[in-house]
């Protein structure tokens, strides 16, 4: 190939020499490294003037670096006369912003490593039927612990799971043991406000968030800025994110690969079942089903606020958390009180409905669950635990980006599944040396992100590409 220039980013430098083989090309020469006081410093090796130029980053690892790395690099090309700079993202971060869960006083939860593991949601899901469903009722705590040891003695056979303790990786000792490096931003934690109104607000507004700045659309007007002319990328976690930009954005799919996968390695995969962990998934494992000819199912959980939303000045019929009264606020600020300690004590599961289900029958099968990014786990984990709750067999969990933050990596050591298939679009050498070769099998996208800057560099349609999408 001719005219044709490919760089590769610290994040994944493996990825890069497999699609530059792919390409049938050397990775060109860049100088990467930092400065004493943390700042990038890079120095590009050759010549890029009139060239077509392709800079490989994933969004992994330290994000924020290897971010800023691309952005120079694109920068650098750019300045330097190149004819057109393509950023290949195979993992696009920063593509989750608007999913951060939030606790119940509005902050983002934090990932924090624990002592033991349950895999379940609360309330607990029941399992005494082929379709779950959890009643919209909300408990005390006393009632709801004895409602789920009441489930566990009535389940108590050969599907009930005992959860054991975590054993921590005692390998380099510095795998996702620090919740900071987590995706979800940490925030300080802030004393209750003393006030008893102030407490009732805390308490009546378990809905209320506070503001979180998305950062999709900054993430696209970096790039562009930088100087890309073109993004290349895969299973973004929402497509509309393409919408952001004003260049063109070549979302390439995982599926003709799972499909082989499944096709190849998975026993009677024509018994098994394709399973969504959650309704935003259900399109892609409905797909994917459709083509291998297979049933699907999926697992859809909702959670309501039981407790008015709005800021503490608004009436409930305008959203607030407080009834308008007659009489002085004085007057009825020992009621206020009392309401605010009741629902205190009634504790923190008391404040939401909760309702899971398993839609589609997997008892006696095998399933597989499919998902485009697994990050903390929590999700997939607990969607494992259901199915064999349910009377499946086994359970396989097919993934596209396997960026597993926190503890995750403790938790799908421990959950009920059986294997994990998952992409190099992250680096995957430590999910392997953690969870073993047994359970892990890693599927090369090289070959796709070849083919595509092959056929994009000569000027080639890549709807072939796109003709077993999701």
């Amino acid at each position: 190939m001719n005219n044709i220039v490919v760089f590769g980013g610290s994040s994944h430098p493996s990825l890069v020499d497999k699609i530059c083989g792919n390409l049938g090309v050397k990775p060109s020469q860049v100088k990467l490294g930092k400065f004493s006081n943390g700042e990038t410093s890079i120095s590009i090796g050759e010549s890029v003037r009139e060239k077509d130029v392709y800079v490989i980053q994933s969004g992994c690892g330290h994000v924020n670096d290897n971010f800023i790395e691309l952005l120079i690099l694109l920068n650098a090309c750019k300045t330097a006369s190149a004819s057109r700079v393509t950023a290949v993202m195979p993992y696009f971060c920063y593509s989750r912003q608007p999913d951060i869960p939030y606790t119940a006083k509005g902050a983002p939860l934090i990932s924090k490593p624990k002592e033991s593991y349950t895999f379940e949601s609360v309330p607990g899901t029941p399992v005494s039927s082929m379709t779950s469903t959890q009643a919209p009722t909300g408990p005390s705590h006393d009632a709801l612990n004895a409602g789920n040891d009441t489930e566990n003695k009535k389940h108590d056979g050969p599907t009930n799971l005992h959860q054991p303790k975590p054993v921590r990786f005692a390998g380099d000792g510095a795998i996702h043991k620090s919740p900071s490096q987590s995706r979800i931003p940490m925030v300080p934690e802030r004393k209750e406000n003393s006030s008893e109104l102030g407490s009732l607000f805390n308490a009546n507004n378990a809905g209320y968030k506070l503001w979180v700045a998305q950062a999709g659309t900054l993430v696209a007007n970096l790039l562009t800025t930088a100087g890309a002319d073109h993004v290349i990328t895969m299973d973004l976690h929402d497509s509309q994110f393409q919408g952001f930009f004003d260049i063109p954005v070549d979302n390439l799919y995982c599926k003709p690969i799972a499909h082989s996968y499944i096709q190849y390695n998975i026993p009677e995969y024509k018994e098994a079942v394709l399973v969504s962990p959650d309704a935003g998934g259900a399109k892609r494992a409905a797909s994917l089903a459709d083509a291998l000819g297979i049933s699907f199912a999926l697992i859809h959980k909702e959670k309501r606020s039981q407790l008015p939303k709005g800021p503490p000045d608004a009436s409930l019929t305008s959203g607030g958390g407080a009834a308008i009264s007659g009489k002085p606020l004085i007057a009825s600020m020992s009621s206020l009180a009392l309401n605010s300690q009741e629902m205190k004590t009634s504790g923190s599961n008391s404040r939401y409905v909760q309702t899971t289900m398993l839609v589609g029958d997997v008892r006696n099968k095998t399933c597989i669950l499919v998902d485009d990014l697994v990050d903390t786990s929590y999700t997939i984990t607990r969607a494992a635990k259901l199915l064999k709750d349910q009377g499946a067999t086994k359970v396989y969990a097919l993934i596209t980006h396997g960026v597993f933050s926190g503890d995750a990596l403790n938790r799908v050591s421990l959950s009920a599944i059986d294997k994990i298939v998952v992409t190099n679009s992250v680096p995957q050498h430590k999910t392997v040396k953690f969870l073993g070769k047994d359970r892990v099998h890693v599927l090369d996208v090289s070959q796709i992100f070849g083919e595509s800057i092959r056929r994009i560099h000569n000027g080639e349609s890549i709807s072939m590409l796109f003709e077993l999408g999701w």
